[in-house]
């Protein structure tokens, strides 16, 4: 009954819009519209209610120019507001929006140095890395909300201010607060940035600066206590399911809580020559032919498990069954500081003929702490604890320093449109993962729009393992200083891309050594005291090969989105990634009253088999089982409605509707069935004025 009063709610929102719409005739929104545009062309040069004139930059893109883009407007892939369910880069995870979630499709970082190794929350984190820093001619505002009265809330706020026409800056609220669907995997965040970008009055100076504020809270239910949920005689709602772990008393279910906080400052200095292209408009790009940069980075996380309950069905390794207080937690602070150097050599028309060189330094310094609660002695104990504890007994600390001097280096050839060639070089030369490097080529190669872009790419990574591999000091996983080989990659890449026939391809093959993930450790005895602990391993060779194939077909108003990935590798089972993923959505465009730009689709998505890992709750770590299982998989489908009326976009979804037919559930995860069908609803309002 709450269901279907969430969705008639839901549509009579989208009935208000449209009636309201429709009661104006279709002549006086066009002499409106013509009156509207008529008079914004008529103006000289102050405030322009125009999308066109509110532009952002990126830290990435202010390393190499100064130049800025559009903000985005449409409600193309509006619907895709939840970053497990991406189809372009699809996830397995717990089931929930922002339970634990872990890469479907084979993509290792490109990373050296020092690495935490948490990842399973860390698609939910606001990256201070893409912070964007505006330009606007007006105060630029943007609010959104997905779920109202669904399970979902995620709520964000943008505000972006000129303070002159030098100095701008913009705030970044989230929220998020989510049930599930299942019984205790609730879930919130309160997440927040404070940019600034200033540019001096010659062009020749820029200060960037973020702050940025990570909480993540996750619950963790332990999955729940039914091995058969989908069978015939079990089939009930996801919230009548008894989950592993259940308290009236919510603050005392495990949960995993993230804090991660930065502060972030770059000052970049151009001298010599400045190109510039589009001079005195939005799109104005200023091109240096010398710059020099200093960047300060301060950040602070803390990883945290937490549970003050009993492990009565025995989700984690036998360590003291009974043992109900328990906080593990890391703490790692870094400061780091890059030097670096730019020089650009081009001839008077910056469309001709560029060379470049970039050489950079970075210090990093890694201060890590672990604390764990002192399991035995609090289990001998345990009557002189009364629960809750305000403050935690004895505990164990691990105390430990990092610090790496990393060279780098990018020599690069641009000739005119047509060809583009770069060369990048990451070295540690000392401290504690010395031996670490990244060296990295790529040619675009462009001939013509009719024909398209063909680009080759390689690059060979040396790396040292993740800390959580080498040392962790948790109740429920517990390894100190393992000596584990550097892992070794080796990649080839081409790809070809023609967007007059809506194509992109790329084939890519990997040659890994050393490996590094989790399996569970072997317990041939069958020893309860042996179960479920996981352990740091390593493979010793690998090979994989991975294509991707992505088609738009277009007949009149309506669109095909077709994605293919295809992994081959000899060590599928070690890897867990499915040998075929397909993607597929058919969706219908129109312009309703020459106001209403709205699509209308059905999604769908299928991966072949693979062994499915499972999910280690007091390490948050996905790892391979000793008895793997390969669970049956099956096409799931979304239909979808996306609109925008003006400033304001909208998308109403149904997820998972062929679970009224078949199947009636599915897991990625083992042991966590994913969430049942389900609408969504959202809505954002864009205020440049």
């Amino acid at each position: 009954m709450k269901l279907i009063v969430r969705i008639l709610a839901a549509w009579c929102v989208l009935f208000i819009y449209s009636v309201d719409v429709i009661a104006q005739s279709k002549e006086d929104w066009s002499s409106a519209l013509d009156s509207a545009r008529a008079k914004e062309d008529g103006k000289k040069d102050s405030v322009i209610l125009s999308a066109k004139y509110i532009r952002y930059a990126t830290l990435d893109m202010l390393k190499k120019a100064t130049y800025t883009r559009q903000i985005d407007t449409s409600h193309h892939n509006y619907q895709y507001y939840n970053p497990q369910n991406l189809p372009w880069n699809p996830s397995v995870n717990l089931g929930s929006y922002g339970l634990a979630t872990r890469d479907l499709l084979f993509q290792p970082k490109k990373t050296i140095g020092f690495q935490s190794g948490f990842t399973a929350l860390e698609r939910y984190l606001l990256n201070p890395d893409s912070i964007q820093y505006f330009r606007a001619r007006a105060r630029y505002s943007e609010l959104s909300a997905v779920g109202f009265f669904f399970n979902d809330q995620v709520f964000r706020a943008r505000v972006a201010q000129n303070i002159n026409s030098q100095w701008n800056m913009n705030v970044d609220f989230h929220s998020t607060k989510t049930d599930g669907y299942y019984l205790n995997q609730n879930y919130s965040d309160l997440k927040a940035s404070v940019a600034s970008w200033y540019e001096s009055k010659n062009n020749r100076y820029n200060l960037l600066i973020n702050a940025v504020f990570n909480r993540l809270d996750a619950m963790e239910n332990g999955s729940i206590t039914e091995d058969l949920p989908f069978a015939p005689g079990n089939r009930q709602a996801p919230d009548r399911f008894m989950p592993k772990f259940n308290s009236s008393d919510k603050n005392t279910i495990p949960r995993s809580k993230w804090w991660d906080n930065s502060f972030f400052l770059r000052q970049s200095l151009y001298l010599g020559r400045l190109d510039t292209i589009d001079k005195g408009k939005p799109t104005m790009e200023i091109r240096p032919t010398n710059s020099m940069a200093h960047n300060t980075r301060i950040r602070r996380q803390t990883y945290n498990f937490f549970k003050n309950m009993d492990d009565l069905n025995a989700v984690l390794p036998y360590n003291n069954k009974a043992l109900a207080l328990n906080n593990d937690k890391t703490l790692i602070t870094n400061v780091s500081n890059e030097f670096e150097y730019n020089f650009f050599l081009r001839g008077k028309s910056v469309f001709k003929n560029e060379a470049k060189l970039n050489v950079a330094f970075q210090h990093d310094m890694n201060w890590v702490e672990q604390n764990q609660l002192d399991s035995n002695r609090y289990y001998n104990n345990r009557a002189a604890y009364p629960q809750p504890l305000k403050k935690l007994p004895d505990s164990t600390t691990f105390n430990r320093f990092y610090q790496n001097g990393i060279l780098k280096g990018e020599l690069g050839y641009k000739f005119s449109d047509r060809l583009d060639f770069s060369l990048r070089a990451n070295q540690i030369v000392f401290g504690h993962n010395f031996g670490d490097f990244l060296y990295d080529a790529k040619v675009d190669i462009a001939m013509g729009d009719k024909i398209g872009k063909v680009t080759l790419s390689a690059y060979s990574q040396n790396k040292s393992p993740e800390m959580v591999f080498e040392n962790l000091n948790y109740t429920y996983g517990k390894w100190n200083d393992l000596d584990l080989k550097k892992t070794k990659i080796q990649n080839l890449g081409f790809q070809y891309a023609n967007p007059m026939l809506g194509f992109h391809g790329k084939v890519e093959y990997f040659l890994m050594n050393n490996y590094t993930y989790f399996e569970e450790r072997p317990n041939p005895q069958d020893d309860p005291k042996n179960d479920k602990w996981i352990v740091p391993t390593q493979l010793g060779k690998a090979n994989l090969l991975k294509v991707t194939v992505g088609q738009k077909f277009k007949l009149n108003r309506f669109t095909l989105d077709n994605l293919v990935v295809y992994q081959k590798t000899d060590q599928q089972d070690v890897l867990a990634v499915p040998e075929l993923y397909t993607w597929h959505s058919l969706y219908y465009s129109n312009l309703f009253y020459k106001v209403i730009d709205y699509s209308i689709g059905l999604d769908a998505k299928f991966n072949t088999p693979y062994a499915n890992p499972n999910y280690s709750v007091g390490t948050g770590q996905f790892y391979n089982a000793i008895k793997q299982i390969e669970f049956s998989t099956y096409p799931v489908m979304d239909l979808w409605i996306t609109a925008n009326i003006q400033r304001v976009n909208m998308f109403l979804s149904y997820n998972f509707l062929n679970q009224n037919f078949y199947p009636h559930g599915y897991y990625t995860v083992r042991r966590y069935p994913m969430n049942t069908a389900n609408f969504r609803f959202g809505i954002s309002w864009k205020f440049y004025d």
